[in-house]
């Protein structure tokens, strides 16, 4: 079983994100390094949210718990959902 991280643009996220990318997309390649970040990535044209895929909850948690946008304020809310993987 997947983690789902869903995350929700703050309304003054967008204007945060250069101040707190390079740190965000550091931890997300060293999540990636680890093999414990599938993908991950914004939605929405200009963008409201983003989602990444990890392997369990435990390490999507741990992932918010020291993300640069979420400490920031980049990220308004967030929440994450158990994934069954239908194709492999």
């Amino acid at each position: 079983m997947k983690a789902l991280l869903f995350y929700e643009l703050a309304a003054d996220g967008l204007a945060r994100v250069p101040d707190h990318f390079p740190g965000h997309a550091a931890r997300l390649q060293e999540y990636k390094a680890r093999g414990t970040a599938l993908m991950a990535g914004p939605y929405g044209d200009p963008p409201t949210g983003a989602l990444a895929v990890f392997t369990t909850r435990e390490q999507a948690e741990a992932f918010v718990q020291g993300d640069p946008f979420v400490l920031g304020g980049v990220v308004g809310q967030w929440r994450i959902e158990e994934w069954q993987e239908g194709l492999a």
